[in-house]
């Protein structure tokens, strides 16, 4: 009877998380709308936005965070007693694979009978993926904000924008007129894959008068738009004891999702953690808001300096510091296991992924490596192990990128998934609460480097 009653209060736990995630990524559409969200629950939990072009005076026992181009993020919890300037991140991102709008982007097509939307793909997507199933549009807009319109002063705004309504379709050709549909068909993204969004009498115009209204402002207002395809349809948690789920853009906000949970749980009173998210990881993260970007850097240097620690401190804090990338990981695909290494391989509900590579595309190595698996142990937390097939050429992630800007250990770790880079992708149900309780245990923990190559943990009652 307790072990039932066990696995019933885990399976509610489970739920409450799922739900929480379902409505996190609801609400996130794009990666401005992710840091929105991330930037209000904050707010919600006390935290003071900072301004890069302003003067940071900070203190112990602050919590701060602070944006860059809207669709990255930075947040930092100082300890009370911190005594040096060691940090421990945790790094996901914002972004996930989808179609992008281009400037001009309806297309009036067969003599006015249909108006089509001009895309361009945004990171690898399984293109098949996409087809036949209602889609909507959101971004972020720049407007004028209504203020003095001279020539010597003009003032921009930026807004975000979410259609809250299924809006267009990308439809397949019948199997009638494409025969090799299922045989491997090379799809042609200027082709096959621009969206439908309007019939007969629709026209050039209608988008730019669809964003005024939603927006409420004239269009002589809109100057710009960064605007992307999403999918509306809700997360779902299925399978027959209820253990997977399937929603959108679950790589990476999975581990987003996990990561704000988890730092807001979790406090070293003698060091400061921070969690950072960061835009553009689908695309080689090389933009000013990337994990290539001198952001994580630029904002680590500004705290210690604005706490008074100095370059030598700052140096020094590093051998300390630790990052913990977080990104998904492919499981042994049911159809498909000859897809995955013979032993390194993971399944979904059974753990966090600690993930390794020889070549370094991911950062882990021995010590990264005990640390994660010290950790998991104190939080009883099951861990697997992932490497990619050695004649199979692996994506990385964003730990690798962040590290060549600065030095600490770092760890690759994630969660098991299928069909990454689809449309819709499929986890295991239990799989956010384990990482929620390692990365709240990694947050409570404050790292003391003795030497080279040794770690002391210390666990922040």
């Amino acid at each position: 009877m307790a072990e039932t009653t066990e696995i019933t209060d885990m399976a509610a736990a489970n739920e409450r998380v799922n739900d929480g995630l379902f409505s996190f990524i609801a609400a996130s559409p794009t990666a401005f709308h992710a840091v929105d969200t991330i930037s209000a629950r904050l707010r919600a939990e006390g935290f003071v936005q900072l301004q890069e072009g302003a003067r940071w005076e900070l203190a112990p026992g602050r919590d701060v965070f602070v944006t860059r181009n809207g669709s990255s993020v930075i947040a930092l919890r100082i300890g009370e007693q911190v005594k040096d300037c060691s940090f421990r991140i945790v790094a996901a991102h914002s972004d996930s694979p989808t179609f992008k709008l281009k400037e001009m982007a309806e297309l009036e097509v067969q003599d006015h009978h249909y108006t089509q939307l001009d895309t361009e793909g945004y990171g690898g997507m399984i293109c098949a993926s996409w087809f036949d199933r209602p889609l909507s549009i959101a971004g972020r807009v720049l407007l004028t904000d209504g203020g003095p319109k001279t020539v010597s002063e003009t003032r921009l705004e930026t807004r975000l924008v979410r259609f809250d309504r299924d809006l267009v379709l990308i439809p397949n050709v019948a199997i009638h007129f494409n025969r090799q549909v299922n045989d491997g068909y090379a799809y042609n993204r200027q082709v096959d894959l621009l969206p439908l969004f309007g019939g007969k009498g629709c026209g050039a115009g209608t988008l730019m008068r669809l964003l005024a209204e939603e927006l409420g402002v004239a269009e002589e207002a809109i100057l710009g738009s960064d605007l992307y395809l999403y999918d509306r349809a809700p997360g779902s948690v299925w399978g027959a004891g209820r253990e997977f789920i399937s929603v959108g853009r679950l790589d990476d906000l999975q581990c987003v999702y996990a990561g704000l949970e988890a730092f807001l749980a979790g406090r070293d009173p003698y060091g400061i953690t921070v969690l950072a998210v960061f835009d553009n990881e689908e695309v080689g993260s090389g933009t000013k808001q990337g994990a290539g970007s001198t952001f994580l850097p630029d904002v680590l240097r500004r705290v210690s300096r604005a706490l008074g620690f100095n370059e030598e401190d700052f140096s020094r804090g590093q051998a300390s510091s630790f990052l913990l990338s977080a990104d998904n990981a492919h499981a042994v695909h049911p159809n498909h296991p000859e897809k995955t290494d013979a032993l390194n391989h993971v399944f979904m509900n059974e753990g966090v992924v600690l993930k390794s590579h020889a070549g370094q595309k991911y950062t882990s190595d021995a010590l990264s490596a005990a640390l994660v698996k010290t950790l998991a142990q104190r939080a009883g937390v099951p861990l697997q192990y992932f490497a990619n097939r050695s004649d199979m050429a692996g994506g990385s992630t964003l730990g690798n990128i962040a590290m060549a800007q600065l030095s600490m250990n770092a760890a690759d770790i994630g969660l098991p998934q299928l069909a990454m880079h689809s449309v819709r992708e499929t986890a295991g149900a239990a799989d956010t609460a384990y990482m929620i309780a390692l990365m709240t245990e990694y947050y409570r923990t404050h790292l003391e480097a003795a030497a080279d190559g040794q770690l002391r943990l210390v666990r922040a009652e």
